[in-house]
């Protein structure tokens, strides 16, 4: 099994239930050639969920929990997904926040905290369609956050592209989901555009 969106655009996943994450920012329309949106309708949406939530206990080693999505939900779930994806692209979502500091709350779902006979504490999502879903997402993304790893989870800087990478360079200074695709377009219309300042 693979992440169905991410895959689509020959990425790498992001190591363990951060994947899920990526892919969800992924279901986009995205690339040249544009591929679809898997959000778009209700039953691409559902193959999307049960593909990639199959794949997120594959990685983590954790029950699947079920998800059933409907219409009114996928609204919500696009949403989520588009401020999440705006979050990211700003780079807002890798910063830490002084403690005293107040943000505003874009997005909330429910989760517990549960411990088991391993003796680790486990955040266990909660809700039900696409709010289960959600709770999923933002657990993937908090643990990423504990593990440093959330902020190596970025967007294409190509505004036409929105591809969702995991930069692993070492020092976290990836820009483009491929260089040669979209980092050697952009050098050439910027080349482009000082040839033209010069001859002005």
């Amino acid at each position: 099994m693979t992440w169905p969106a991410t895959t689509r655009y020959r990425q790498d996943p992001a190591p363990g239930g951060l994947g899920l994450v990526q892919d969800l920012l992924n279901t986009v329309a995205a690339g040249a050639p544009r591929r679809p949106d898997f959000l778009a309708a209700l039953e691409d949406a559902q193959a999307w969920a049960d593909e990639a939530i199959a794949e997120w206990s594959a990685v983590t080693g954790q029950p699947v929990p079920p998800v059933m999505l409907d219409a009114d939900g996928l609204d919500g779930l696009r949403a989520f997904r588009d401020d999440l994806h705006e979050l990211t692209a700003s780079g807002q979502s890798t910063g830490a926040e002084p403690a005293t500091a107040v943000t505003p709350v874009l997005h909330s779902a429910s989760a517990a905290l549960q411990i088991g006979e391993d003796g680790l504490v486990r955040l266990e999502p909660r809700g039900s369609g696409w709010r289960r879903l959600v709770s999923l997402i933002l657990t993937a993304a908090f643990e990423a956050q504990q593990a440093d790893t959330r902020r190596r989870l970025k967007t294409c800087r190509n505004p036409r592209c929105r591809v969702a990478f995991y930069d692993r360079s070492r020092n976290n200074s990836g820009v483009w989901h491929d260089v040669k695709i979209c980092g050697n377009a952009a050098n050439l219309r910027a080349y482009r555009a000082r040839r033209k300042a010069e001859n002005t």
